[in-house]
Protein backbone atom coordinates (compact mmCIF):
# COMPACT_ATOMS: atom_id res chain seq x y z
CA UNK A 1 0.00 0.00 0.00
CA UNK A 2 1.60 3.37 -0.98
CA UNK A 3 2.54 5.41 1.66
CA UNK A 4 0.49 8.69 0.23
CA UNK A 5 -2.74 6.58 0.35
CA UNK A 6 -3.87 7.79 3.48
CA UNK A 7 -3.67 11.17 2.91
CA UNK A 8 -5.17 10.81 -0.04
CA UNK A 9 -8.35 9.25 1.87
CA UNK A 10 -8.32 11.50 4.25
CA UNK A 11 -8.34 14.19 1.99
CA UNK A 12 -11.34 12.85 -0.13
CA UNK A 13 -13.13 12.19 3.50
CA UNK A 14 -11.84 15.79 4.49
CA UNK A 15 -15.14 16.99 2.31
CA UNK A 16 -17.63 16.09 4.51
CA UNK A 17 -16.36 17.98 7.47
CA UNK A 18 -15.19 20.93 5.55
CA UNK A 19 -19.03 20.91 3.68
CA UNK A 20 -20.32 21.67 6.90
CA UNK A 21 -17.74 23.72 9.42
CA UNK A 22 -17.29 26.20 6.70
CA UNK A 23 -19.75 27.52 6.60
CA UNK A 24 -20.98 27.31 10.23
CA UNK A 25 -19.79 31.41 11.13
CA UNK A 26 -22.64 32.33 8.13
CA UNK A 27 -25.49 31.44 9.68
CA UNK A 28 -26.75 34.33 11.25
CA UNK A 29 -25.35 35.94 8.14
CA UNK A 30 -27.29 33.97 5.99
CA UNK A 31 -30.59 34.11 8.21
CA UNK A 32 -29.87 38.34 7.67
CA UNK A 33 -29.89 37.80 4.07
CA UNK A 34 -32.30 36.41 3.62
CA UNK A 35 -34.76 37.53 5.99
CA UNK A 36 -35.16 34.15 8.12
CA UNK A 37 -36.50 32.71 10.88
CA UNK A 38 -33.66 32.29 13.96
CA UNK A 39 -32.67 29.07 13.70
CA UNK A 40 -33.52 28.54 10.21
CA UNK A 41 -30.10 28.17 8.69
CA UNK A 42 -30.07 24.86 11.14
CA UNK A 43 -32.59 23.37 8.23
CA UNK A 44 -29.74 23.58 5.85
CA UNK A 45 -27.54 21.37 7.66
CA UNK A 46 -30.40 19.05 8.20
CA UNK A 47 -30.84 19.01 4.40
CA UNK A 48 -26.82 18.13 4.26
CA UNK A 49 -27.60 15.24 6.27
CA UNK A 50 -30.65 14.09 4.31
CA UNK A 51 -28.43 13.84 1.23
CA UNK A 52 -25.83 12.11 3.17
CA UNK A 53 -28.51 9.53 4.53
CA UNK A 54 -29.86 8.83 1.21
CA UNK A 55 -26.80 9.03 -0.86
CA UNK A 56 -24.83 6.77 0.89
CA UNK A 57 -27.32 4.19 0.27
CA UNK A 58 -26.83 4.75 -3.29
CA UNK A 59 -22.67 4.83 -3.19
CA UNK A 60 -22.62 1.98 -1.22
CA UNK A 61 -24.54 0.01 -3.49
CA UNK A 62 -22.31 1.16 -6.59
CA UNK A 63 -19.24 0.99 -4.72
CA UNK A 64 -19.71 -2.65 -4.49
CA UNK A 65 -21.13 -3.39 -7.96
CA UNK A 66 -19.17 -0.86 -9.95
CA UNK A 67 -15.70 -0.99 -7.61
CA UNK A 68 -14.13 2.19 -5.51
CA UNK A 69 -12.75 4.59 -8.46
CA UNK A 70 -15.92 5.02 -10.73
CA UNK A 71 -18.56 6.02 -8.30
CA UNK A 72 -16.73 8.23 -6.63
CA UNK A 73 -15.69 9.98 -9.63
CA UNK A 74 -19.54 10.44 -10.35
CA UNK A 75 -20.32 11.48 -6.89
CA UNK A 76 -17.73 14.02 -6.70
CA UNK A 77 -18.83 15.62 -10.16
CA UNK A 78 -22.27 15.74 -8.31
CA UNK A 79 -20.80 17.94 -5.23
CA UNK A 80 -19.10 20.38 -7.41
CA UNK A 81 -22.66 20.77 -9.09
CA UNK A 82 -24.32 21.33 -5.63
CA UNK A 83 -22.02 23.05 -4.34
CA UNK A 84 -22.33 26.03 -7.51
CA UNK A 85 -25.90 25.88 -7.02
CA UNK A 86 -25.48 26.72 -3.09
CA UNK A 87 -23.05 29.74 -4.37
CA UNK A 88 -25.71 30.99 -6.20
CA UNK A 89 -29.23 30.51 -4.08
CA UNK A 90 -31.70 33.38 -3.93
CA UNK A 91 -33.44 32.25 -0.42
CA UNK A 92 -32.87 29.63 1.91
CA UNK A 93 -35.37 27.32 0.57
CA UNK A 94 -32.82 26.72 -2.58
CA UNK A 95 -29.81 26.75 -0.17
CA UNK A 96 -31.45 23.64 1.24
CA UNK A 97 -31.94 22.24 -1.56
CA UNK A 98 -28.58 22.71 -3.13
CA UNK A 99 -27.37 21.87 -0.18
CA UNK A 100 -29.12 18.37 -0.45
CA UNK A 101 -27.89 18.21 -3.84
CA UNK A 102 -24.25 18.55 -3.11
CA UNK A 103 -24.85 16.04 0.11
CA UNK A 104 -25.91 13.51 -2.70
CA UNK A 105 -22.49 13.21 -4.24
CA UNK A 106 -20.68 14.01 -1.71
CA UNK A 107 -21.64 10.87 0.34
CA UNK A 108 -19.40 8.79 -1.70
CA UNK A 109 -16.23 10.90 -0.29
CA UNK A 110 -17.19 9.45 3.08
CA UNK A 111 -18.53 5.55 2.06
CA UNK A 112 -15.59 4.70 0.05
CA UNK A 113 -12.61 5.98 1.69
CA UNK A 114 -13.97 3.78 4.26
CA UNK A 115 -14.59 0.58 2.14
CA UNK A 116 -11.12 1.09 0.65
CA UNK A 117 -9.47 0.72 4.17
CA UNK A 118 -11.50 -2.64 4.78
CA UNK A 119 -10.31 -3.50 1.15
CA UNK A 120 -6.81 -3.26 2.33
CA UNK A 121 -6.65 -4.22 5.90
CA UNK A 122 -8.85 -5.27 9.15
CA UNK A 123 -8.43 -5.18 13.29
CA UNK A 124 -5.65 -3.79 14.37
CA UNK A 125 -4.11 -2.51 10.74
CA UNK A 126 -7.52 -1.36 9.67
CA UNK A 127 -8.05 0.94 12.95
CA UNK A 128 -4.37 2.39 12.97
CA UNK A 129 -5.25 3.12 8.77
CA UNK A 130 -8.47 4.42 9.99
CA UNK A 131 -6.50 7.04 12.56
CA UNK A 132 -4.66 7.69 10.19
CA UNK A 133 -6.95 8.68 7.73
CA UNK A 134 -8.36 10.79 10.66
CA UNK A 135 -5.77 13.02 11.09
CA UNK A 136 -5.95 14.39 7.66
CA UNK A 137 -9.68 14.74 7.88
CA UNK A 138 -9.53 16.04 11.57
CA UNK A 139 -7.50 19.18 10.59
CA UNK A 140 -10.24 19.97 8.53
CA UNK A 141 -12.51 21.23 11.29
CA UNK A 142 -9.31 23.33 12.28
CA UNK A 143 -8.91 24.95 9.44
CA UNK A 144 -12.59 25.30 7.75
CA UNK A 145 -14.48 27.42 10.34
CA UNK A 146 -11.19 30.38 9.97
CA UNK A 147 -11.55 29.78 6.10
CA UNK A 148 -15.15 30.51 6.51
CA UNK A 149 -14.49 33.42 8.82
CA UNK A 150 -11.94 34.93 6.59
CA UNK A 151 -14.66 34.93 3.45
CA UNK A 152 -17.10 36.65 6.11
CA UNK A 153 -14.49 39.41 6.81
CA UNK A 154 -14.73 40.35 3.24
CA UNK A 155 -18.69 40.56 3.27
CA UNK A 156 -19.58 37.83 1.75
CA UNK A 157 -20.63 33.76 2.33
CA UNK A 158 -21.02 32.49 -1.16
CA UNK A 159 -17.47 32.28 -1.94
CA UNK A 160 -17.54 29.33 0.64
CA UNK A 161 -19.58 27.20 -1.80
CA UNK A 162 -17.14 28.37 -4.82
CA UNK A 163 -14.44 27.44 -2.23
CA UNK A 164 -16.16 23.67 -1.79
CA UNK A 165 -16.57 23.52 -5.34
CA UNK A 166 -12.85 23.54 -5.96
CA UNK A 167 -11.87 21.27 -3.34
CA UNK A 168 -13.71 18.94 -4.92
CA UNK A 169 -12.25 19.32 -8.56
CA UNK A 170 -8.93 18.86 -7.24
CA UNK A 171 -10.31 16.04 -5.27
CA UNK A 172 -11.81 14.32 -8.52
CA UNK A 173 -8.44 15.41 -10.17
CA UNK A 174 -6.52 13.38 -7.59
CA UNK A 175 -8.73 10.39 -7.77
CA UNK A 176 -8.45 9.91 -11.58
CA UNK A 177 -4.79 9.95 -11.60
CA UNK A 178 -3.61 8.72 -8.25
CA UNK A 179 -6.72 6.72 -6.60
CA UNK A 180 -5.78 2.79 -7.50
CA UNK A 181 -9.08 0.51 -7.70
CA UNK A 182 -8.69 -2.20 -4.56
CA UNK A 183 -12.00 -4.09 -5.24
CA UNK A 184 -11.24 -6.39 -8.57
CA UNK A 185 -13.77 -7.78 -10.81
CA UNK A 186 -13.64 -11.02 -9.08
CA UNK A 187 -15.07 -9.57 -5.52
CA UNK A 188 -17.87 -7.58 -6.96
CA UNK A 189 -21.54 -7.75 -6.28
CA UNK A 190 -24.27 -7.80 -9.36
CA UNK A 191 -27.02 -8.07 -7.28
CA UNK A 192 -30.52 -6.97 -8.01
CA UNK A 193 -32.45 -4.15 -5.96
CA UNK A 194 -34.55 -6.79 -4.18
CA UNK A 195 -31.43 -8.84 -3.50
CA UNK A 196 -29.18 -5.82 -2.65
CA UNK A 197 -32.19 -5.21 0.09
CA UNK A 198 -31.79 -8.47 1.71
CA UNK A 199 -28.33 -7.88 2.30
CA UNK A 200 -28.71 -4.73 3.86
CA UNK A 201 -31.32 -6.59 6.01
CA UNK A 202 -28.53 -9.34 6.35
CA UNK A 203 -26.26 -6.60 7.66
CA UNK A 204 -28.35 -5.21 9.95
CA UNK A 205 -29.36 -8.54 11.62
CA UNK A 206 -25.98 -9.20 12.46
CA UNK A 207 -24.99 -8.16 16.61
CA UNK A 208 -21.43 -6.74 16.18
CA UNK A 209 -22.96 -4.51 12.83
CA UNK A 210 -25.90 -3.22 14.72
CA UNK A 211 -24.34 -2.68 17.63
CA UNK A 212 -21.37 -0.60 16.97
CA UNK A 213 -23.71 1.45 14.50
CA UNK A 214 -25.53 2.42 17.25
CA UNK A 215 -22.59 3.74 19.07
CA UNK A 216 -21.19 5.49 15.92
CA UNK A 217 -24.82 6.99 15.68
CA UNK A 218 -24.94 7.93 19.16
CA UNK A 219 -21.73 9.79 18.75
CA UNK A 220 -22.42 11.35 15.86
CA UNK A 221 -25.74 12.75 17.37
CA UNK A 222 -23.83 14.40 19.87
CA UNK A 223 -21.12 15.93 18.11
CA UNK A 224 -22.87 17.19 15.27
CA UNK A 225 -25.47 19.15 18.60
CA UNK A 226 -22.73 20.42 19.25
CA UNK A 227 -21.26 21.49 15.62
CA UNK A 228 -25.21 22.88 15.08
CA UNK A 229 -25.18 24.91 18.05
CA UNK A 230 -22.65 26.15 18.17
CA UNK A 231 -22.16 29.16 16.23
CA UNK A 232 -25.89 30.29 17.84
CA UNK A 233 -24.24 29.97 21.39
CA UNK A 234 -20.48 31.51 21.24
CA UNK A 235 -21.14 33.88 18.07
CA UNK A 236 -24.84 34.40 19.44
CA UNK A 237 -25.34 33.83 23.08
CA UNK A 238 -21.69 34.83 23.81
CA UNK A 239 -21.14 37.79 20.80
CA UNK A 240 -18.06 36.68 19.56
CA UNK A 241 -17.00 37.33 16.31
CA UNK A 242 -17.16 35.38 13.79
CA UNK A 243 -13.11 35.21 13.79
CA UNK A 244 -12.99 34.43 17.80
CA UNK A 245 -15.37 31.47 17.16
CA UNK A 246 -13.57 29.88 14.58
CA UNK A 247 -10.10 29.71 16.62
CA UNK A 248 -12.56 28.41 19.28
CA UNK A 249 -14.06 25.69 17.02
CA UNK A 250 -10.55 24.75 15.74
CA UNK A 251 -9.13 24.24 19.81
CA UNK A 252 -12.33 22.01 19.98
CA UNK A 253 -11.45 19.97 17.05
CA UNK A 254 -7.88 19.72 17.65
CA UNK A 255 -9.01 17.26 20.78
CA UNK A 256 -10.68 15.18 18.07
CA UNK A 257 -7.56 15.17 16.47
CA UNK A 258 -5.72 14.08 19.35
CA UNK A 259 -8.02 11.54 20.60
CA UNK A 260 -7.74 9.79 16.70
CA UNK A 261 -3.96 9.86 17.05
CA UNK A 262 -4.28 8.55 20.94
CA UNK A 263 -5.99 5.75 19.69
CA UNK A 264 -3.90 3.07 18.36
CA UNK A 265 -1.30 3.12 21.16
CA UNK A 266 -3.95 3.19 23.58
CA UNK A 267 -5.44 -0.19 21.76
CA UNK A 268 -2.33 -2.10 22.04
CA UNK A 269 -2.56 -1.42 25.73
CA UNK A 270 -5.99 -1.72 26.79
CA UNK A 271 -7.41 -3.64 23.59
CA UNK A 272 -10.23 -2.31 21.82
CA UNK A 273 -13.56 -3.22 24.80
CA UNK A 274 -11.82 -1.47 27.25
CA UNK A 275 -10.94 1.62 25.44
CA UNK A 276 -14.23 2.20 24.02
CA UNK A 277 -15.86 1.51 27.14
CA UNK A 278 -13.98 4.12 28.61
CA UNK A 279 -14.55 6.41 26.39
CA UNK A 280 -17.86 6.07 26.76
CA UNK A 281 -18.12 7.20 30.16
CA UNK A 282 -15.70 9.94 29.57
CA UNK A 283 -18.23 11.58 26.93
CA UNK A 284 -20.90 11.40 29.56
CA UNK A 285 -19.09 13.03 32.18
CA UNK A 286 -18.25 15.36 30.03
CA UNK A 287 -22.00 16.15 28.81
CA UNK A 288 -23.05 16.19 32.53
CA UNK A 289 -20.46 19.08 33.69
CA UNK A 290 -21.66 21.05 30.06
CA UNK A 291 -25.36 20.38 30.56
CA UNK A 292 -24.82 21.51 34.68
CA UNK A 293 -23.42 24.79 33.36
CA UNK A 294 -25.29 25.40 30.52
CA UNK A 295 -28.64 25.32 32.77
CA UNK A 296 -27.09 26.95 35.79
CA UNK A 297 -25.82 30.27 33.58
CA UNK A 298 -22.43 30.14 32.80
CA UNK A 299 -21.16 33.51 32.97
CA UNK A 300 -18.59 32.91 30.79
CA UNK A 301 -18.25 31.09 27.69
CA UNK A 302 -14.63 29.83 28.67
CA UNK A 303 -16.70 27.70 31.09
CA UNK A 304 -17.56 25.48 28.45
CA UNK A 305 -14.70 25.03 26.45
CA UNK A 306 -13.08 22.46 28.43
CA UNK A 307 -15.89 19.58 28.53
CA UNK A 308 -16.10 20.28 25.12
CA UNK A 309 -12.95 19.32 24.20
CA UNK A 310 -13.01 16.60 26.18
CA UNK A 311 -16.01 15.06 24.58
CA UNK A 312 -14.01 15.26 20.92
CA UNK A 313 -10.91 13.88 22.60
CA UNK A 314 -12.89 10.94 23.61
CA UNK A 315 -15.66 10.21 20.97
CA UNK A 316 -12.29 10.19 18.65
CA UNK A 317 -11.62 7.14 20.70
CA UNK A 318 -14.99 5.32 19.99
CA UNK A 319 -16.29 6.34 16.33
CA UNK A 320 -13.00 4.69 14.35
CA UNK A 321 -12.90 1.94 16.74
CA UNK A 322 -16.96 1.50 16.21
CA UNK A 323 -16.37 1.95 12.77
CA UNK A 324 -13.99 -0.89 12.47
CA UNK A 325 -15.82 -3.36 14.61
CA UNK A 326 -19.12 -2.55 12.29
CA UNK A 327 -17.51 -3.28 9.07
CA UNK A 328 -15.11 -6.59 10.74
CA UNK A 329 -17.51 -9.06 9.93
CA UNK A 330 -18.03 -8.15 6.38
CA UNK A 331 -15.04 -8.16 4.00
CA UNK A 332 -17.18 -9.20 0.68
CA UNK A 333 -19.95 -6.36 1.37
CA UNK A 334 -17.59 -3.16 2.63
CA UNK A 335 -19.23 -1.22 0.45
CA UNK A 336 -22.85 -1.70 1.35
CA UNK A 337 -21.75 -2.79 4.69
CA UNK A 338 -19.97 1.27 5.49
CA UNK A 339 -22.88 2.86 3.30
CA UNK A 340 -26.11 1.27 5.61
CA UNK A 341 -23.34 2.76 8.82
CA UNK A 342 -23.14 6.05 7.36
CA UNK A 343 -27.09 6.22 5.99
CA UNK A 344 -27.90 5.46 9.59
CA UNK A 345 -25.13 7.67 11.50
CA UNK A 346 -25.89 10.90 9.45
CA UNK A 347 -29.68 9.81 9.34
CA UNK A 348 -29.42 10.13 13.41
CA UNK A 349 -27.15 13.30 13.14
CA UNK A 350 -29.37 15.01 11.33
CA UNK A 351 -31.91 14.85 13.34
CA UNK A 352 -29.86 17.19 15.90
CA UNK A 353 -29.92 19.46 13.35
CA UNK A 354 -33.81 19.70 13.30
CA UNK A 355 -34.69 19.55 17.40
CA UNK A 356 -31.62 22.71 17.52
CA UNK A 357 -34.14 24.76 15.33
CA UNK A 358 -37.13 23.89 17.04
CA UNK A 359 -35.76 23.78 20.15
CA UNK A 360 -33.61 27.20 19.66
CA UNK A 361 -34.26 29.78 22.80
CA UNK A 362 -30.72 31.91 22.25
CA UNK A 363 -28.97 29.99 24.96
CA UNK A 364 -26.78 26.58 25.24
CA UNK A 365 -29.67 24.86 26.97
CA UNK A 366 -30.65 22.89 23.76
CA UNK A 367 -27.40 22.08 22.16
CA UNK A 368 -26.66 20.72 26.03
CA UNK A 369 -29.60 18.60 26.54
CA UNK A 370 -29.33 17.25 22.73
CA UNK A 371 -25.62 16.69 23.75
CA UNK A 372 -26.59 14.78 26.97
CA UNK A 373 -29.13 12.60 25.03
CA UNK A 374 -26.68 11.50 22.33
CA UNK A 375 -24.11 11.02 25.48
CA UNK A 376 -26.15 8.61 27.75
CA UNK A 377 -27.39 6.70 24.11
CA UNK A 378 -24.20 6.25 23.72
CA UNK A 379 -23.75 4.37 27.04
CA UNK A 380 -26.02 2.08 26.26
CA UNK A 381 -25.22 1.53 23.15
CA UNK A 382 -21.91 0.23 24.62
CA UNK A 383 -23.66 -2.26 26.54
CA UNK A 384 -25.26 -3.86 23.35
CA UNK A 385 -21.65 -5.12 21.82
CA UNK A 386 -21.39 -9.06 21.74
CA UNK A 387 -19.05 -10.43 24.10
CA UNK A 388 -15.48 -11.45 22.79
CA UNK A 389 -15.40 -14.96 21.52
CA UNK A 390 -14.75 -17.74 24.65
CA UNK A 391 -15.76 -15.13 27.37
CA UNK A 392 -19.16 -14.15 29.18
CA UNK A 393 -20.45 -10.88 29.42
Amino acid sequence: MPSWLPLLLGFLTAIGPLSIDMYLPAFPTIEAEFGAPHGSAELTLAAWFLGLAVGQIVQGSLADRLGRRRPLLAGLVVYIIGSIGCALALNIEALAFWRCVAAFGGSASMVLPRAVVRDLADGHAAAKLMSRLMLVMGAAPILAPSIGGLFLAFGSWRPIFWFSAAYAVISATLVWRLLPETLPPERRLRLGPAAMLLRYIAVLRERGFYSHVAMGCAAMFLMFAYVGGSAAVFVGQYGLAPSTFAILFGVNAAGFIVGSQCNPPLLLRFGARRLVRGACWVVLAAALVMAAQAFLGVPHWLGLLAPVFVMMFASALVLPNAAVGALSRHANQAGAASALMGTLQFTVAGCSGVLLSQLADGTARPMAALILAGALALVVAERLRPAPAGRAR
